[in-house]
């Protein structure tokens, strides 16, 4: 399954009146839950998205060095399925590289999903030791994307 078609499926199921979907295709699962049960038409509510729960079971595009983070490192994963930039847009520099200083609330990345661009913003202070997702990447739930040292 490519990029594409998983967000056209998303989509699609968001506006369905269906409440669960596992498609599974032999090298790829994706689940799609909606919160509480059949919304139908893409309702959403206060509470967050129509699509509470999506799963791909597509390899990172970057993995963590087997031996963890460096000493007093820390590592920063994603909290959603999507697709990764690295700047504001294309011609635009990165909002960090390695060896960046950020501040807590500074933007890190934009992560996209379902069309909506949501700005990963540094929990604390930090210095970044290493980037490990690159623009336009597909990036899993909970996959690691900044190897940083609290400031």
């Amino acid at each position: 399954m490519n990029e594409k078609f998983i967000l056209t499926l998303i989509e699609k199921f968001d506006a369905s009146r269906a409440a669960e979907l596992d498609l599974n295709d032999g090298t790829t699962r994706l689940i799609l839950k909606k919160a509480g049960g059949c919304s139908g038409g893409g309702a959403q509510n206060a509470a967050g998205p129509a699509v509470s729960e999506v799963h791909l079971g597509l390899p990172p595009a970057v993995k963590v060095p087997a031996e963890g983070p460096a000493a007093g490192g820390e590592i920063i994963t994603s909290p959603i399925v999507a697709t990764f930039y690295a700047a504001p847009g294309p011609d635009a520099p990165p909002f960090v590289r390695a060896g960046s200083r950020v501040k807590a609330g500074d933007t890190l990345c934009i992560l996209e999903a379902m069309k909506m661009m949501n700005h990963l913003e540094a929990e604390f202070d930090c210095e970044i030791l290493s980037v490990l997702a690159g623009t336009g990447d597909l990036i899993e739930y909970d996959q690691a994307l900044f190897e940083v040292k609290r400031l």
